[in-house]
């Protein structure tokens, strides 16, 4: 018996172990081979249908968010113009007010001095009656002639710088 020669026996049972075989693995196996195969790639079909619809959903988001941040960031830009208005018109405001006051203390310290001045000038006149009162009493009382009466006169002008 040789090694390599072919034996037609040998083939033929080998032929239809095999044949066996392939019944037997298409009979019970290759059914659920392929059907696991078949859910296998259901599955990952879903899977990518999840990932892709996850992936949309997170740029829809994401859009959302940038969307969300440029609105925010443009109340925020609005809300810093709005509060340097809001401080320039206090600003005016209290520039204003300050104005108005120093003229309303310029106007009364003008009417003060003005009515201190009035206050001199009455005081003044009141001075220049008595004195005028008092010259006319002393011309009165004493009869005097033309020098006495200039001299009088000189004497009361040299008492005014006194009072």
């Amino acid at each position: 018996m040789e090694l390599v020669a072919p034996e037609p026996g040998l083939i033929f049972w080998k032929s239809v172990s095999f044949l066996i075989f392939l019944y037997v693995l298409y009979r019970f196996g290759w059914g659920p081979i392929t059907e696991s195969l078949e859910q296998r790639e259901e599955e990952i079909d879903s899977s990518i249908r999840r990932a892709e619809e996850a992936l949309q959903e997170a740029k829809e988001i994401q859009a959302e968010n940038e969307e969300a941040r440029r609105k925010a960031e443009q109340k925020a830009q609005q809300i810093l113009r709005d509060a340097r208005e809001s401080a320039e018109e206090l600003r005016e405001e209290e520039e204003a007010e300050t104005r108005r006051r120093i003229q309303q203390m310029q106007e009364q310290a003008q009417a003060e001095i003005e009515r201190e001045k009035q206050a001199a000038l009455q005081e003044l006149r009141d001075e220049v009656a008595d004195l005028a009162i008092q010259a006319a009493r002393k011309i009165i009382e004493e009869d005097l002639d033309a020098d006495q009466h200039r001299q009088l006169v000189h004497d009361a002008i040299d008492d005014l710088p006194k009072n």
